[in-house]
């Protein structure tokens, strides 16, 4: 149908509705005349805009789609670095092998680089005293041994202090050797043998606790029960200046592959008794006497709940996880008992002897030194091997 059609129908059509619509009305009610041109006019008017909106086409229904989800890129699994060996250097004799005693290479890693530990490069250098002599050493003397004279005692002391070492407890070296607890970065152990009266100890050590604050380990023998003797090494405990470790019940007899498993345990297990006795404390270390122990002493040493044990062998000085050992025996150093086959470096810890001790105290500040610019060298190595297969299980590495 045209457009001018389709008005004209509209227009008749509104007209002839109109007239019917005033036919049905009553007389009485008749509207008021209309305006017919503006009547007119708003017919038209509507009229068209229902055409145009006929005449425009369809707009299409739209089609909501839900939005895809970006997907979020998964990283690749990072691979591990391979860890670096461990420290080695030509500063020890050649069959001395540094020795590792953590297996877990988390654990090690997390207590080596925790910054609230002690540095890498820290060291503890185990010194051996018997008898300081007030004036020379005598070797054709009889009765007490002394290795060593006052005089050179006192150089030791002195050249110790003046290359930055500072005397431990026993317990601290412990800490330290466990779990790299913080020590001062150049420590010394000093470590008396056998029984001593107080005497002894007030006559050296005593004048550099009281100027240096270090104390001093008296390896005990307890065999003896003398009174005054306990009494004095008690007064000394309780000072809090020497710390007694166990140093066998006999003593005297040696540990060897020869000795009853009722011996050894007799050696290591009386010292509890007698010095929860008398010094009302309980060992943490044994000092093998004569330097004496087998595979099996060390294993019922462990029994006991020793932490640490000492041989009399010199091969160097203790980092954490990280103490020189032998496999086998030296044929120029034939007494030294080779401590591999034992398993436990922790109870086959080496000693200087005091004579000798002065000659090694730079070549042990040097292997410190030495295993702290080692440790830079490999950190970011180890960290990140820490932070891929550690931290999951073990926490991240705390913060600097």
């Amino acid at each position: 149908m045209s457009l001018s059609r389709y008005l004209n129908w509209n227009i008749l059509s509104l007209g002839l509705f109109a007239f019917l619509l005033a036919a049905c009305q009553p007389a009485a009610a008749a509207p008021l005349p209309a305006d017919e041109s503006a009547l007119m006019t708003a017919a038209v008017a509507t009229v068209y805009a229902d055409a145009n909106l006929a005449a425009q086409p369809a707009t299409p229904t739209e089609t909501l789609v839900p939005p895809t989800a970006t997907p979020t890129p998964t990283s690749a699994p990072r691979t591990p670095p391979a860890l670096p060996d461990g420290f080695t250097t030509d500063l020890l004799k050649p069959l001395d092998i540094p020795t590792a005693y953590i297996a877990d290479s988390c654990q090690y890693l997390r207590a080596k680089w925790d910054p609230s530990n002690a540095a890498p490069g820290t060291v503890i250098m185990p010194i051996m005293f018997h008898g300081i002599a007030k004036g020379e050493t005598n070797p054709d003397a009889t009765g007490v041994y002394h290795d060593m004279s006052m005089n050179d005692f006192r150089r030791l002391m002195k050249d110790l202090h003046e290359q930055g070492f500072e005397a431990i407890t026993m317990q601290q070296a412990a800490d330290f050797l466990y779990t790299n607890a913080k020590i001062p970065k150049r420590s010394v152990l000093l470590i008396v043998d056998d029984r001593k009266f107080r005497q002894s100890f007030d006559d050296t050590f005593r004048d550099y606790y009281e100027q240096w604050g270090w104390k001093v380990i008296n390896a005990y023998i307890t065999l003896d029960e003398r009174p005054d003797l306990w009494n004095q090494n008690a007064e000394l405990a309780a000072e809090g200046w020497v710390d007694h470790q166990a140093h066998g019940y006999v003593h005297n007899v040696n540990i060897t592959p020869n000795s009853s498993e009722d011996y050894m345990r007799q050696e290591l297990g009386k010292p509890f008794e007698t010095m929860q006795k008398y010094l009302g404390k309980t060992p943490i270390a044994y000092i093998w006497p004569g330097g004496g122990f087998t595979p099996r002493a060390v294993q019922i040493a462990r029994e006991f709940n020793y932490r640490l044990g000492f041989t009399i062998n010199p091969r160097g000085p203790l980092l954490f996880n990280w103490i020189p050992q032998a496999v086998e025996a030296d044929p120029a150093r034939p007494s030294y008992i080779p401590e591999i086959p034992a398993a436990d470096p922790l109870m086959t810890l080496p000693r200087y002897w005091s004579p000798d001790a002065r000659n090694h105290i730079d070549r042990v500040r040097q292997i410190g030194a030495a295993a702290a610019e080692y440790a830079e060298s490999v950190k970011a190595i180890e960290l990140d091997y820490y932070d891929i297969v550690c931290a999951p299980d073990y926490g991240a590495m705390p913060a600097p």
